[in-house]
């Protein structure tokens, strides 16, 4: 079992980037139906189709080459499904790892059908960014599954283990911002950095930026989404970045005692570092696509690497009483498998 997590590890390392890359490079509706192309298995059946839709609007989301992304995307998270249900039978059979495994198959059922109204529902915002936190979700729980049991739990204060709650929280809460941004073309709403369009706080509307309900472009009444809610949009995912900074910093600093961890938040604040200059650099620099992409790519190993913190500390004794923290299975180091076990 623990070769299959390992497997299906790699490949979701593939397939959450590249669909990014899918919807940065304008190829979300390459193929306008689903699960096949102009109703065919492959682009390479359906190039009729494409050639007549790319036709009629030249400058639209249908060419061979979108639509070849598109369908490299489904049939890459189709075999990581497979891996996955593979995973969950294990799971189940062996009675190890249910937890982790059954909030995987969910996961991925859940990822099946946003997948499928990202299509069907023309990139509505709330979907397309819904898809993103559901593709994070199954590569965070394979990440947890693969590399938590070899890391040893260190004790800590009380404090440390709330404030790394609080960061995988944040960054969370990032997460969503940012599929918000870029489900919303807001990424170049504000140029230069680290002021927005000149201004040190520019102007902000928020009737229209959040509504969940409102189609790509649009404000719920059907007019164009204005340039101040981009920036709102924006601004806010800025803000969210700097909530970040300040609890990993903070992270970093009371926790750089701990020489059990010292390794851990090495790795962690390169992660930061890395990120930061990704979302610096694709303002500065216009959005290019493989920043973009490497970005979104950041953010994923960025709270991997806190969850992964965050799953190895434990309130010291003395304190226990003082923290409430659920001792779920989820949380518990258990082997993946026993020896000669891992086939």
């Amino acid at each position: 079992m623990r070769k299959l997590v390992w497997l299906a590890l790699l490949l979701a390392v593939v397939v959450v980037p590249f669909g990014a890359y899918v919807r940065l490079s304008h190829a979300g509706l390459g193929c306008p139906d689903w699960p096949g192309c102009y109703g065919q298995i492959s682009p390479a059946h359906a190039a009729d189709s494409i050639l007549q839709a790319q036709a009629l609007s030249p400058e639209g989301p249908v060419s061979l080459g979108k639509a070849w992304r598109e369908m490299l995307h489904r049939y890459l998270a189709g075999s990581l499904g497979a891996l996955i249900a593979l995973i969950a039978w294990r799971a189940w059979r062996e009675k190890r790892q249910r937890l982790p495994a059954g909030l995987l198959l969910a996961a991925l059922g859940l990822q099946g059908l946003l997948g499928m109204l990202t299509v069907t529902l023309l990139l509505k915002p709330v979907i397309v960014t819904s898809h993103l936190l559901g593709g994070m979700a199954v590569l965070q729980i394979l990440v947890w599954m693969a590399l938590s049991p070899g890391l040893p739990p260190v004790a800590v204060p009380a404090r440390q283990v709330r404030l790394a709650a609080w960061l995988v929280s944040a960054l969370a809460l990032q997460l969503a911002l940012g599929g918000w941004v870029s489900s919303n073309y807001a990424a170049l709403a504000c140029q230069g950095f680290p002021a927005c369009n000149g201004e040190s706080w520019p102007a902000l509307r928020f009737d229209h930026a959040f509504h969940l309900l409102r189609e790509l472009g649009e404000a719920p009444d059907g007019s164009l989404l204005d340039f101040a809610s981009l920036v709102t949009i924006h601004w806010l995912h800025r803000l969210g970045a700097l909530l970040v900074s300040l609890l990993l910093l903070s992270l970093l600093w009371l926790g750089w005692r701990e020489r059990a961890l010292r390794r851990h938040l090495l790795c962690l604040g390169m992660a930061w570092a890395v990120q930061v200059g990704l979302g610096v650099a694709n303002v500065l620099l216009q959005l290019p696509l493989p920043l973009a992409v490497a970005h979104n790519a950041g953010a994923a190993l960025l709270l991997a690497t806190s969850l992964l913190l965050l799953s190895r500390l434990h309130a010291r004794e003395t304190e226990r009483r003082r923290v409430a923290w659920p001792r779920l299975p989820f949380f518990h180091h258990e082997r993946l498998s026993g020896p000669g076990e891992g086939r």
